[in-house]
């Protein structure tokens, strides 16, 4: 099939229909309809969109996967994303535990989106659709607890223990109310909510193994990030991070300022790097909500395919568990689990190639297991590598309903008060010349976006909005906003599931959130909002909707 036009026609229908994709089936009509069409229309540029916008829009490969030959290697990583793994040696997707967060990619990203709203009163990660995670901190230092994981782990595989007991976790959905009182000076009215989440000392494995908590903790939730366009963002160069940074520290708008930890006086403070699997060289951060990620290659999703599933390959030949030893240490000397270890480690090890399994006292063993550096490859490098040409590969959805008078005078009066500040509506990629921190990726094998004009909305610069409740350390990157209205069409979710822990049922309560705080990055913004007619912020939602 030749696809040197897919992404210019207004409908993938149309083409299929026609039966065919060759030039000769382009007609002038077809030209002219593509010349009406404004360039953010094409949201991932040539090479990353696609015309979808049904409920499958979010797995879809780019235009860049197919030119590259690598449409079977897509496939086959999708069906990692969308399979679960098992506790099983053999077959498929074997490897699962010992202790895990999900079986699956896709039960936090449903149909490949991020996750949807925690229903109030429960936490339960079984149903597929939860995409958010426990983050677990002192409120001191506003740092991940060094007792467990930080991405806490709530299953295991017998004779092992959850560290979380997740039944015993309630989440709870608190009304708040903004200087304005929820309401528009015309007297339109809008809710917020945000949430809380409750863990007590007995759902946490160590402490009822008789460990002593060195201090107080809290719990957050942090709902799963959009996986489609990752890869247009890694192409964007670090230059052109770097300049946005400077451009908005000259212009001063930001009463927060930057995350000092990151970036001051015109230069990077930090870096990312992986001096582990990597050589420690340093790369400007850009994924996460916390910018704790660098290059795509080592990033979320690279690490996720991990630590979710506890699932080794041949960069990572050991669990991942809380960094202070904890679980292991109380785990080894647990009676229950010293009881079934025999009949756990026999089916893990039938031949007896670890001697440190097999020798010592049952503690000894146990602990030989668990911080064991060399365990079993448990997913290929080939496995991984389509994994990856997967993630890289996932197109963005093109823009909806551009002849739209309300979206274009919403577009018009997005840059007017000032939303396209932080949500910058475009980017140029630059050669994207592939780089891996864990230097497992030549690049080669993976799809490229190279010079693409791409519209994500994002300045991908963390910002404070001060929401009650607000995400730990008060830092957030700006999300990306392309695709993001089809999430309740694409999940079936009642709400739409907006910010970092689907606090916003809406698009209006994400607005907004924005605002709540009069030290808000984004308080100018919403002032302005809350001075349009309705019909003008009608236009607006509608336009952020459509993108």
């Amino acid at each position: 099939m030749n696809f040197r036009y897919l992404y210019y026609l207004p409908s993938l229908a149309l083409m299929l229909a026609a039966g065919a994709c060759s030039d000769e089936k382009i007609t002038d009509e077809d030209r002219n309809q593509v010349a009406e069409l404004p360039e953010w229309y094409y949201a991932g540029g040539e090479l990353g969109t696609t015309l979808l916008s049904t409920t499958n829009a979010y797995e879809q490969p780019a235009p860049a996967v197919e030119r590259a030959g690598l449409y079977q290697s897509f496939k086959n990583g999708e069906a990692l994303f969308e399979k679960p793994f098992m506790a099983n040696r053999d077959g498929v997707r074997g490897g699962l535990g010992p202790v895990y967060i999900r079986t699956s990619c896709t039960h936090c990203h449903p149909n490949y989106g991020h996750g949807t709203r925690v229903p109030e009163g429960s936490f339960n990660t079984n149903e597929i659709g939860n995409g958010c995670l426990l983050v677990v901190y002192d409120p001191a230092t506003q740092g991940y607890v060094s007792w467990l994981a930080g991405m806490p782990q709530s299953h295991a595989v017998a004779p092992f223990k959850a560290p979380v007991d997740e039944s015993k976790i309630k989440v709870h959905w608190i009304n708040a109310v903004d200087d304005w009182h929820n309401t528009f000076a015309d007297g339109e009215t809008y809710e917020l909510q945000y949430p809380e989440v409750m863990m007590p000392t007995d759902a946490i494995y160590v402490v009822n193994q008789g460990y002593q908590l060195p201090g107080a903790y809290e719990v957050k939730l942090e709902s799963t990030i959009g996986i489609y366009g990752t890869g247009l963002l890694d192409a964007i160069t670090e230059e052109d991070l770097l300049a946005q940074y400077r451009l908005e520290e000259r212009d001063g708008f930001m009463v927060n300022g930057f995350n000092p930890a990151f970036y001051g006086n015109g230069e990077w403070q930090s870096m990312y790097a992986n001096s582990l699997q990597g050589d420690g060289t340093g790369y400007a951060r850009r994924f996460t909500y916390a910018l704790s990620r660098g290059p795509l290659q080592d990033a979320a999703g690279a690490n996720a395919i991990w630590n979710i599933t506890n699932v080794t390959r041949s960069d990572r030949r050991y669990h991942y568990l809380d960094g202070a030893g904890t679980y292991a240490l109380y785990s080894s000397k647990d009676p229950e689990v010293q009881a079934g270890f025999e009949q756990y480690i026999s089916r893990m090890d039938p031949e007896r190639k670890h001697p440190s399994y097999w020798t010592g006292t049952l503690e000894e063993r146990i602990m030989a297991y668990l911080t064991d550096k060399e365990l079993d490859v448990e997913m290929t490098d080939d496995e991984y590598t389509d994994l990856m040409v997967w993630h890289r590969g996932l197109a963005v959805p093109a823009v909806r309903d551009v002849d739209d008078p309300d979206v274009i005078r919403g577009r018009e009066l997005f840059a007017e008060i000032g939303c396209d500040y932080c949500h910058r509506p475009s980017w140029t990629t630059g050669p994207d010349n592939i780089v891996d921190p864990a230097k497992f990726f030549k690049g080669n094998e993976l799809p490229r976006f190279p010079y693409q004009k791409i519209w994500p909305y994002t300045d991908m610069v963390q910002h404070k909005l001060l929401m009650a409740n607000d995400i730990r350390g008060g830092w957030c990157r700006t999300t990306p906003l392309w695709g993001r209205g089809l999430h309740q069409k694409i999940t079936g979710s009642p709400t739409a599931d907006r910010l970092h822990d689907c606090r916003a049922r809406t698009t209006m309560e994400a607005i907004m959130w924005h605002g709540f705080s009069p030290q808000s990055d984004a308080r100018y913004s919403i002032e302005k909002f809350r001075a349009l007619p309705k019909a003008d912020r009608d236009a607006v939602i509608k336009f952020v909707d459509a993108i």
